[in-house]
């Protein structure tokens, strides 16, 4: 393998490396809008009717586990990816893109019918 190869790879997996940690910061951002949930919650319906309650927990549970599942996703992609780097194999990522695209209307309507009964 020449010189060129070896920085074509050495930038492939600094890019894959880029992408990984760009997937983390994006489940530490959904298990914030959780615990934005609940703060919003706590500070904001002293006298919420008990389904306003619930959805506060379920859209703060939800958050909860998206992000635990979009870390262990990108994990898993990461090393597919890598493994795919290696072999010079190309394998589109659609199913965690989609897999986000699912995440986030899940949270748009959830925190929306939240926000409808505060």
């Amino acid at each position: 393998m020449g010189k060129m190869d070896e920085q074509k790879l050495i930038q492939q997996h600094l890019a894959n490396e880029r992408t990984y940690l760009a997937w983390i910061r994006t489940a530490i951002a959904l298990v914030g809008v959780g615990f934005l949930a609940t703060t919003l919650h706590i500070n904001a319906a002293q006298d919420m009717s008990r389904f306003g309650e619930d959805l506060a927990v379920i859209v703060s549970i939800a958050s909860l586990f998206l992000g635990v599942m979009t870390i262990i996703g990108a994990t898993v992609n990461y090393y597919q990816t890598r493994r795919n780097i290696n072999e010079s194999r190309f394998v589109s990522s659609h199913r965690i893109i989609v897999y986000m695209t699912v995440v986030v209307i899940l949270l748009v309507i959830m925190v929306s019918t939240y926000l409808a009964f505060v």
